[in-house]
């Protein structure tokens, strides 16, 4: 890694101004608040003579959301302190460790000076293994850090690349300005009434290992997604999904950082708009947030999910009632390994492109000229055909040019053969986009991000 490392406030010289946090105290208690939007707040409030007891809130009806106000607006006795005070009220007393370290409020890491790295290498940090630089990177392990790496950003006129896993991205080229590197950890169950949980998961989190943790635990209804590069926090922006599962179908909320003023705003199911493989995120809020942290619902007697031939192939041996969640994550886990490459191994970002979904009319277009298309009726008399038949029956399947090509198993996947640059992996895409165009008159769309120039 070339990197050149430096305190990132070195490189601030006029404070960008951001609307949250704001800091309260509650005279006559001594009580702080660190309030970080109109819902979200984090309590310090006096345990004895020498402790926080800490209380991180979330204002999700009219009384909490009206207290929230009146503490922004100075009234019942609040009062603004600034951010300096606060932490020297914080310090003065110790911090219970049972508070939640999902990347909010955590007193002991108080100023802490988020490091600037410069050229910095992507090439590890991106599963295409494509060379590339960064200019300026960090990794941001809490909303402070978040929030710092967006004034830094916003002042020194970079232009910022959220990357988590770097499993849905190709790089064209180096990039100028800063790449902000997801690092919040963390698992928290937030209500268990026996059968149904709420859990909360660190956007940093890797993904894979988030689902075989949960399986583990026994808390089921993510298996079918096991082995699914990328990170928890990018997993609802596309809506990943497999063998019958998205994330949509296990999705509570998740909470973000505003790039303009800071604030931490929560979006339920609704909010994200979820789509096939899209969200809000990308599309009306692209580029507008930080995911921080993602909660889902979860069971411990959710159903099992075999409907898949490939699923109930692996699973032959097994009589139906002896069937486990985990013998289902196992079985996704070899189908994957069996038909997708490694990125470790060899570079791929694992489905290059979206399966088309088409409407009644063009869908029997495309079916009168290829009776055999693999296809799948969706609601609203749409259909999905299946985008690698339509590679593969193009003639592009195992095909090579030059460094990179489509994957021998999988025509889906286009692969890395070790010195491949991105535009050289994107003239290949085009050059099967145009291909199936001419043959079937289907427009294919990439799933992969195109990272250019900043």
């Amino acid at each position: 890694m070339l990197a050149f490392v430096s305190s990132l406030h070195a490189n601030l010289p006029v404070k960008m101004m951001m609307e949250y946090p704001q800091y309260r105290m509650l005279e006559g208690t001594n009580s702080l608040y660190a309030i970080e939007g109109p819902r979200h707040a984090v309590e310090f409030q006096p345990l004895g003579s020498t402790e926080w007891l800490i209380h991180a809130h979330f204002a999700s009806d009219y009384p909490r959301f009206l207290w929230l106000q009146e503490l922004l607006q100075e009234a019942a006795q609040s009062k603004v302190i600034s951010k300096e005070q606060f932490y020297e009220r914080v310090r003065a007393r110790t911090v219970r460790e049972s508070f939640s370290k999902l990347g909010r409020f955590n007193a002991r890491a108080a100023f802490e000076t988020l490091t600037l790295e410069s050229n910095v290498e992507l090439q590890p940090l991106t599963t295409f293994g494509v060379a590339s630089i960064a200019h300026h990177h960090v990794l941001a392990c809490s909303d402070d850090h978040v929030r710092q790496a967006i004034v830094a950003a916003e002042q020194n006129d970079w232009e910022l690349l959220i990357l988590g896993g770097g499993s849905n991205v190709l790089m064209h080229s180096d990039w100028k300005g800063m790449t902000l590197q997801q690092g919040i950890k963390g698992i928290e169950v937030l209500k268990d009434d026996g059968n149904c949980l709420e859990v909360a998961v660190g956007a940093g989190e890797s993904w894979h290992d988030w689902v075989l943790y949960a399986v583990e635990k026994g808390w089921n209804g993510l298996e079918n997604l096991a082995l699914i590069p990328g990170s928890v926090g990018a997993s609802p922006m596309q809506n990943i999904g497999a063998y019958g599962v998205e994330v949509k179908d296990r999705f509570l909320w998740l909470e973000a950082v505003n790039r303009k003023t800071g604030e931490l705003h929560r979006f339920d199911h609704a909010a994200c708009e979820f789509g096939y493989r899209e969200s809000v995120f990308k599309q009306k809020e692209k580029n507008l947030w930080v995911i921080v942290r993602v909660a889902f619902a979860l069971e411990r007697n959710a159903p099992l999910h075999m409907e898949y031939g490939a699923i109930q192939s692996e699973l032959q041996d097994l009589q139906s009632q002896e069937i486990t969640h985990k013998d289902i994550s196992e079985a996704v886990m070899r189908i994957r390994r069996s038909k997708l490459p490694d990125p470790a191994e060899l570079g791929n970002a694992g489905s290059f492109f979206k399966n088309p979904i088409l409407d009644a009319r063009s869908f029997q277009q495309v079916l009168s000229g290829h009776p055999k298309v693999v296809h799948y009726p969706l609601e609203h008399n749409t259909f999905k055909l299946a985008a690698g038949w339509l590679i593969e029956q193009a003639g592009w399947k195992g095909k090579r040019l030059g460094n990179c090509g489509v994957h021998e198993k999988q025509a889906l996947v286009l692969v890395n053969y070790g010195d491949a640059t991105g535009q050289e992996i994107w003239e290949l895409a085009m050059a099967i986009i145009q291909d199936v165009r001419a043959k079937f008159g289907v427009e294919l769309q990439p799933e992969v991000n195109q990272i250019r120039v900043s």
